[in-house]
């Protein structure tokens, strides 16, 4: 005979059951399910970041005998343990060591991101994640002060990480611009050279932009080329500048690969000749360094380049709308800023 004090289940109990079971799976897969819908530039990009957080934290615990237990970008119960004072010490440290305003910014930014991950997993409370939160990085104005500081007491500043920006870009003038896009010699490599450099100042492609590019990119009949920005999640078509279309025609005619899918710009070897291999974002960072100190300027990079770009079509009176358009922002706070910095500040004012 059934037992009538037994509890019959309902649909409400049975509902608050399946409720606890979606939790923990979801609580469990906090971390792939974020990674998952990320762009490979980001994660890369976290992991490094991680990756010093965790050298950071194994320089404190080795005095004790211990270490980071597991990957902090996968392993949610790594973070068990992790307190406000802990990351705060992680800002001061990467001050002391002459990181950049911007990397250390960037890196506070992740490790809150996974500490809110490892909160939901349940490696961390509320409570710890609160006071993490209250962590702040630098504004501007206070990365000056920073900057200052560091230079008076004798400490170098630094870009430590491929694509992190500088506090401030490197300058270029027109004379300069037009040297290296027009100023490579008649070689493999200088063809190549000379189109990677026009991308960058006559179309402002973000360095991962231009290693992205294939053969089939560009239609030289149209006079266009197509790309992803995967930083916008968007695709555009750019006209070529009489300089870049020159330069993509030396090149393509010559010294690119036949197939549409192929890497647009070719690695280089020793002397003048391309390999098969596409330039990876390090090797076009290198590569626009050299170009540059070769003319006397010291730490060009690419994305002084987009700089540089969009500098002048603020000063030729671009307007904000189209800029944004062309540079891929999602918004117009970026290209307003060049175009505010173009304006002459006392325009308009009358003392007779």
């Amino acid at each position: 005979m059934d037992n009538p004090n037994a509890i019959i289940p309902t649909p409400s109990t049975d509902l608050a059951l399946a409720g606890e079971v979606a939790n923990r799976a979801a609580a469990q897969h906090a971390f792939t399910d974020y990674r998952r819908r990320k762009a490979r530039n980001t994660l890369r990009r976290q992991d490094a970041d991680l990756r010093l957080f965790a050298h950071f934290l194994t320089g404190i615990l080795i005095n004790q005998g211990g270490a980071v237990d597991g990957d902090l970008a996968m392993v949610p119960d790594a973070w068990r343990g992790i307190t406000y004072g802990l990351v705060k010490a992680f800002v001061r440290w990467q001050e002391q060591a002459g990181y950049s305003v911007g990397s250390i910014n960037v890196r506070l930014s992740t490790v809150k991101r996974y500490a809110a991950l490892a909160t939901e997993a349940g490696a961390l409370t509320t409570d710890d994640l609160a006071r993490i939160r209250m962590v702040t990085g630098h504004s501007f104005r206070e990365g000056v002060h920073l900057d200052e500081q560091r230079e008076e007491a004798g400490l170098a500043i630094r870009i430590d990480r491929p694509g992190a920006k500088k506090a401030t870009a490197t300058p270029l003038d027109e004379y300069a611009a037009r040297k290296l896009k027009r100023g490579q010699p008649d070689t493999p490599k200088g063809r190549r050279d000379a189109l990677l450099m026009c991308l960058l100042l006559d179309h402002g492609l973000r360095c991962g932009e231009v290693a992205a590019l294939t053969v089939g990119s560009f239609n030289l009949k149209a006079r266009t080329f197509t790309f992803y920005r995967a930083k916008v999640a968007k695709t555009q078509t750019h006209r070529l500048t009489s300089d870049t279309l020159k330069a993509a025609r030396a090149y393509l005619n010559i010294d690119a690969p036949m197939l549409a899918d192929a890497p647009l710009l070719r690695e280089s070897r020793k002397g003048d000749k391309l390999t098969g291999d596409g330039m990876s974002e390090r090797a076009i960072t290198k590569r626009v360094k050299v170009l540059a100190e070769e003319l006397g300027i010291i730490q060009l990079s690419a994305h002084d380049c987009r700089h540089y770009w969009a500098t002048t079509a603020a000063h030729h009176q671009t307007d904000p709308f189209a800029l944004q358009e062309a540079g891929g922002w999602n918004s117009l706070a970026m290209p307003r800023r060049y175009v505010d910095a173009a304006k002459i500040a006392n325009e308009g004012v009358v003392l007779e």
